[in-house]
């Protein structure tokens, strides 16, 4: 696995926003909406399968390359709502792990 550069990523779509004047839509409201829309996109690959249909997804290559395209676009509209919103996603996920550690201790 490669290591996540969120701030390059996140320049990244803000620059491919910026070249299509997108800037102007992408309010919170706007960017959360969107990034439902892609979640339930990526749900209704997986609605109708078995748990054990589920688990080899990646197995198929045009149902693999779906999945892939999908999480894309969560992570795309999730980096760009972090950026408008001035949250620093990593130490956002950081801090949560550490509240459910406490949360939930190890019996």
């Amino acid at each position: 696995m490669t290591e996540l550069d969120v701030a390059g990523l996140q320049r990244r779509l803000a620059r491919f926003a910026a070249a299509r004047n997108w800037e102007q839509y992408h309010t919170p409201k706007n960017l959360v909406a969107a990034l439902s829309v892609e979640a339930s996109e990526l749900v209704e690959i997986f609605q109708w399968l078995t748990p054990e249909e589920s688990a080899g997804v990646m197995t198929d290559p045009d149902t693999a390359h779906r999945v892939r395209d999908e999480v894309a676009d969560v992570l795309a509209y999730l980096l760009q709502l972090c950026e408008v919103l001035g949250i620093d996603a990593l130490a956002a996920l950081s801090a949560k792990i550490d509240r459910n550690e406490e949360r939930f201790p190890v019996p």
